[in-house]
């Protein structure tokens, strides 16, 4: 009959008897207030209460739990990348501000909650290749910009070819301002209308809606001979503000600038600037660039129909026809 193997090494503990671990290892841990331990939870026992949770607790900094690295070789912060798929982060290059930005009046309409915390944008026509090249009229596009250059929305018209053509820059159109998830917020509208002081009947209107269908005030151009003027309307069409601009519509290497004043004009409200973009861009493209300013407690409603008011001022009087660029060009190279 074999001989039983030897039982191994037993030392007393907290629970009953155990075995000590393999030789060179560190000792089982010891319970707290036994064997000179003070009386706190250690490695190796419970705490009691409830067990935490596994992974990053609320509010918990994801580079500082290194997840992935706060700085780049250069000491420069390194970007959220974006999510295919998903909207950018916020306050990423080319966006406007997120959820995060400070609370907005519970009166704008849906869409326009940006409007209410700034009192400057910046309306960017973009360029065109096609247009450009080939002289051949396409619908406009639009950047709608804070003063960082971030994208807050985009305009983009929607009339067909032979509108285009046959009617120029005269032609009606309507402009959707598209937020960053290409989500329409505002409808602009503008039907074919006459624009000289001889006809003051039917001088030019455009409907401003936000969202579409909610009619939120009227663009509409005042008769004068000399200066162009304009009204900007409430809902009701009651006159809120009055658009004032130059008698001459040229300034070589300058701004051309058009006041906003109270109805009276007797106050001066705020100001939408024809930026000069350089010679080359001038002559050879019709793509405007435009700063409108207006005060930052301003009605959301009237900040947005002042916004209108870019498009057709470009329309009327910066919008370049084909006949046009080509004269020109002929001109500059002659």
């Amino acid at each position: 009959m074999s001989e039983k193997p030897p039982l191994p090494e037993v030392h007393p503990g907290p629970q009953g008897m155990y075995p000590p671990g393999p030789a060179g290892s560190a000792p089982y841990p010891t319970q707290p207030g036994q064997g000179g331990q003070p009386a706190a939870p250690g490695a190796g026992w419970a705490v009691p209460g409830p067990t935490p949770q596994a992974g990053p607790q609320p509010g918990a900094d994801a580079a500082a739990m290194g997840m992935y690295p706060s700085v780049g070789p250069g000491g420069q912060a390194i970007a959220m990348q974006p999510v295919p798929g998903a909207p950018p982060p916020a306050g990423s290059a080319g966006w406007g501000p997120g959820p995060g930005a400070p609370p907005v009046a519970v009166s704008a309409p849906p869409g326009l909650e940006y409007l209410t915390r700034v009192d400057q944008l910046l309306v960017k026509q973009k360029m065109e290749a096609l247009e450009a090249f080939t002289g051949f009229e396409t619908n406009n596009k639009y950047e709608v910009l804070n003063t960082m250059g971030q994208r807050v929305y985009m305009a983009v018209e929607d009339t067909c070819c032979c509108t285009r053509c046959c009617c120029g820059a005269s032609r009606p159109f309507d402009m959707k301002i598209l937020d960053n998830h290409k989500k329409e917020v505002m409808h602009l509208s503008r039907p074919l209308r006459c624009s000289t002081c001889w006809c003051p009947c039917c001088l030019q209107k455009m409907t401003v809606e936000a969202p579409k269908g909610s009619v939120i005030g009227f663009v509409r151009q005042a008769w004068s001979c000399c200066h162009p003027k304009y009204k900007v309307n409430n809902a009701e069409d009651d006159t809120v503000l009055r658009i004032k601009g130059p008698c001459c519509r040229c300034n070589i290497c300058g701004d051309i600038e058009f006041e906003v004043t109270s109805p009276d004009e007797s106050t001066h409200v705020g100001q939408i600037t024809k930026q000069w973009s350089g010679l080359a861009k001038e002559i050879f493209t019709d793509a405007d660039n435009f700063g409108v300013t207006f005060p930052i407690d301003l009605d959301v409603k009237t900040k947005a129909t002042t916004l209108g008011a870019v498009f057709l001022i470009d329309f009327m009087y910066f919008e370049q026809d084909k006949g046009d660029v080509k004269k020109e060009a002929k001109q500059l190279t002659s």
